[in-house]
C-alpha cells in the first residue's frame, strides 16, 4: 500500500532517498525498484527491518550497480547522517507516534540537501478523530498515534524550517472504513466477521489493482482519503 506518488515526487537516478521509519519497507522498497537510485530504510524496530530485508529479496537487482539498499537501526531524533546526504526525504505515518516530533523535522531538514524533495504523511483529521472517539485502543498503546494533527498547522510548521509545499493529495479512502470497523469492534476484531470481510477486500484491492475499486478510492480520497499526503522543496542555499 504506496501512499507516496512518485509522479508527484520524481526520482532521479543516482539520487540518495532516505524513508524515515520505513516499517516494514513499502516505500525503501518502492524506491529502489522506481528508479536508479540509493534506496536507505531507517527504523527503530529491527523485527520490521528484518521483515523488510525479507521482501527486499524479491526485488534485488544485484548486477545493477548503479542503485543500492540499505537498512538503518536508528532514532528520527539522531539520524546517523551527515548534514545535507539526502536528494529526497520520506517520512509517512510517522510523525504521529513520536513524543517529539518537531525535533524529528528539524532532523529532515539537517540531511536533505538544499533544493530537496520532502514527502510528509499524516493521518487526516476527521476520519482519525473517529477511531479515537470509537476505541481507546486505538490510540492507547505502546507505540500508537500520539495525536491528531491539523494538516494546515503541520505544514506551517514545515514551512517554518525552510520547505515550499508544492502538492497536497489524500490517499486511502477504502481504509478509513476499515479502520472505523476495527475500532468499533476492537476487543475482538482479529475474528469479527465483518472486520475479516472487509481486510479481504483491501488485499483483493491491494494484489489485483481492479478498475472499480482503484476508480472509487480516486473519486472518495478527497473527501474521505484517510492520510493527507504533502510534498515539500527545501529552500536552496543562497
Amino acid at each position: 500500500m504506496q501512499t507516496v506518488e512518485f509522479s508527484h515526487f520524481p526520482l532521479l537516478s543516482g539520487d540518495w532517498v532516505l524513508d524515515l521509519g520505513c516499517g516494514e519497507g513499502r516505500h525503501v522498497i518502492s524506491a529502489y525498484v522506481a528508479a536508479d537510485v540509493h534506496s536507505v530504510g531507517v527504523d527503530l524496530s529491527l523485527d520490521d527491518l528484518a521483515t523488510t530485508r525479507e521482501k527486499f529479496s524479491d526485488f534485488e537487482e544485484p548486477d545493477n550497480t548503479a542503485k543500492s539498499f540499505s537498512l538503518s537501526a536508528a532514532s528520527a531524533l539522531a539520524l546517523p547522517f551527515a548534514d545535507d546526504t539526502f536528494d529526497k526525504v520520506i517520512c509517512s505515518e510517522v510523525l504521529e507516534h513520536i513524543p517529539d516530533y518537531r525535533a524529528a523535522l528539524r532532523e529532515i531538514e539537517r540531511v536533505l540537501k538544499p533544493g530537496g524533495l520532502f514527502c510528509a504523511s499524516v493521518p487526516r483529521r476527521w476520519p482519525e478523530k473517529i477511531c479515537w472517539a470509537l476505541s481507546d485502543g486505538y490510540y492507547n498503546t505502546p507505540g500508537g498515534h500520539l495525536r491528531i494533527f491539523r494538516s494546515d498547522e503541520l505544514r506551517g510548521e514545515i514551512e517554518g524550517l525552510g520547505f515550499d509545499q508544492y502538492h497536497r493529495h489524500w490517499a486511502h479512502a477504502l481504509h478509513a472504513p476499515f479502520w472505523w470497523l476495527q475500532c468499533l469492534f476492537w476487543k475482538n476484531r482479529d475474528s469479527n466477521w465483518l472486520v475479516r470481510q472487509y481486510h479481504r477486500l483491501l488485499v483483493w484491492d491491494i494484489m489485483e489493482q481492479p478498475a472499480i475499486t482503484r476508480t472509487a478510492e480516486k473519486l472518495m480520497n478527497p473527501v474521505m482519503g484517510k492520510s493527507v499526503v504533502m510534498y515539500f522543496r527545501k529552500e536552496a542555499s543562497l
